[in-house]
């Protein structure tokens, strides 16, 4: 999932209908924006955004506690909603244990440099075997809609659905701050993006993420960033 000056605030709220560089609307029962106009031929399964890399062989490792995850961008695409993606493999361990595999699957535009979220296939592991699917959306499928990962110009205030699965899966961001400082294995970054996420589903829940420019995702509520770079160079 994802994380004021009121002046840039009071702003964003007309600028957020243009965050992705393309017309958007909003639902009249929340602030959030949900609808992107997309143009055929608009979208890639490659590129790259100031704070989300879509490259293949791109890969990241964040830590926290007993908590391990690893993201990597990988040499494969899918037709998802008439739209060719990219995918991106998400694995997560606990304890050494593996706990979940995503697969996730996201299209850049070149006109806009946004990023756009398609859903994911989601395994959820017990003592080595999958047990469920939970969360698990295909944009196109059961009344699902693609959502915005990161918008291509970024505005202190924007706020947008980055899921749009009705019942199953509905995260959404707001940019909160872009001046953050993180610490980390993998280095000291600032002027960060700070993002807020919630859900309609879970009220009252919270998630925090900072990206930093020329990096993407350096800390995930607490999980801090090690390592990025190519996937296939040694882990120290």
């Amino acid at each position: 999932m994802a994380r004021l000056n009121r002046v840039a605030l009071c702003a964003a709220g007309a600028a957020a209908l243009v965050l992705c560089g393309a017309a958007a609307t909003r639902s009249a029962d929340d602030q959030w924006t949900r609808t992107f106009a997309i143009e055929p031929g608009e979208l890639l399964p490659t590129g790259r955004n100031p704070y989300f890399i879509l490259e293949p062989g791109h890969q990241m490792v964040y830590e926290g506690g007993n908590e391990r995850l690893i993201i990597t961008v990988l040499d494969e695409t899918r037709l998802i909603d008439g739209v060719e993606t990219r995918l991106v493999e998400e694995r997560e361990t606990k304890s050494g244990q593996l706990v979940e595999v995503s697969r996730n699957f996201f299209a850049i535009s070149r006109r806009t440099n946004s990023v756009f979220y398609f859903g994911e296939e989601v395994d959820i592991y017990s003592d080595g075997e999958v047990v469920r699917h939970e969360g698990a959306w295909l944009s196109g499928a059961g009344g699902a809609t693609y959502g915005l990962m990161m918008p291509g110009q970024v505005l202190l205030g924007a706020k947008y659905y980055q899921e749009i699965a009705p019942e199953v899966a509905m995260d959404r961001a707001e940019i909160i701050g872009m001046d953050a400082v993180v610490k980390c294995a993998a280095g000291q970054f600032s002027r960060c993006l700070k993002v807020e996420e919630t859900t309609p589903l879970e009220a009252g829940e919270k998630e925090y993420k900072y990206y930093a420019a020329g990096v993407g995702l350096v800390q995930d509520g607490s999980l801090k960033l090690v390592r990025f770079g190519p996937a296939d160079v040694p882990e120290p």
